[in-house]
């Protein structure tokens, strides 16, 4: 048995664990490592990641780059938290150092190069890698599939968002490597979660119609309060599907959240959120981004908003016009 590294993953995030699974499998099966120790990572690393020092040898998937990562893999617009990150990665882009700013997933985007670079894939994840791109891409058919689905992967999705401990992802990564999407879907820990997170949800839904206002350029803001609820972030189209934008705050004991995301089932040209959350501390993709607020910070939370509701106006004003 080969040496023992160590797998770094975007959680609680569906697509994160999908990655895991992927790089995982290719890790130990392609290349002969022992089984890897599994870290989930989350934004809130995000001030000290760059001086963080990994576990070796070290992939991270999924998440922003490090310079020390032996294998990297990420695909969102965010994922370089410097100039000089982005020089490293330039320097040292190959095959065990990727990313793709347009792939829809990170988990599509290693199921396409891990097959192209390697000669390496195991069918039996294709149903996994489909639904990471369905879910991270938001490519649901309809908005009551995005909130109401009861497919296994949404199963696994809406349980993610109780966001209790990384013990459950880390068991997730384990249980999607050895047996299908749908016999992990019936896992009793699964089921039991998502009817945890499906009573949190229509909680949310209530909590949210009395937080939410759509204004006149058909952007939907809201400051709710989101503890002991699942406010998802859905929620604002199933109430006013013609919305562009939904742009607000969720408030719990933890801090406050700034959410920002295009209408999935709106055809038009739109800003790119995750750069516009860049600039206020946080990131995400071309259609959807965010910032967290630690307690210190949420006395700063409603300024933030105006700062990014501003932003997104006035560049949607300039792509209205022709300016683009």
């Amino acid at each position: 048995m080969g040496e023992q590294g160590h797998l770094y993953f975007h959680s609680p995030c569906f697509d994160g664990i999908a990655s895991a699974v992927l790089v995982s499998d290719f890790l130990e099966t392609a290349r002969g490592m022992a089984p890897l120790v599994l870290h989930p990572v989350d934004y809130d690393l995000r001030a000290g990641w760059l001086a963080l020092e990994l576990g070796a040898p070290a992939a991270v998937v999924d998440f922003l780059y490090h310079p020390r990562a032996a294998f990297w893999a990420d695909h969102h617009a965010t994922a370089f938290l410097n100039d000089e990150a982005r020089a490293d990665f330039d320097r040292r882009s190959g095959p065990a150092v990727i990313y793709d700013g347009a792939a829809d997933s990170c988990a599509g985007l290693l199921w396409r190069h891990l097959e192209q670079a390697f000669g390496h894939r195991d069918a039996r994840y294709a149903d996994l890698v489909g639904w990471a791109e369905k879910i991270d891409a938001a490519r649901y058919g309809s908005v009551e599939e995005a909130i109401f689905g009861s497919a296994p992967a949404l199963r696994l999705a809406l349980g993610l968002a109780l966001g209790d401990g990384a013990g459950h992802c880390v068991r997730l990564v384990r249980a999607l490597r050895e047996h299908t999407l749908d016999e992990v879907g019936e896992l009793a820990d699964v089921r039991q979660r998502f009817e945890e997170g499906r009573a949190l949800l229509d909680a949310g839904l209530e909590r949210f119609t009395r937080g939410a206002v759509l204004d006149e350029d058909d952007i939907v803001t809201f400051d709710v309060d989101g503890d002991g609820v699942i406010v998802s972030r859905y929620a604002p189209y199933s109430f006013h599907p013609e919305a562009r934008y939904s742009i607000g705050i969720v408030r719990s004991r933890g801090g406050a959240k700034i959410t920002a995301m295009r209408n999935p089932w709106r055809e038009f040209a739109s800003v790119p959120l995750g750069r516009i959350l860049e600039a206020v501390g946080g990131g995400g993709h071309h259609r959807v981004g965010a910032v967290a607020l630690p307690p210190e910070r949420v006395a700063e939370a409603r300024a933030v908003l105006v700062r990014v509701l501003a932003e997104v106006r006035r560049r949607q004003e300039a792509l209205d016009r022709g300016e683009g």
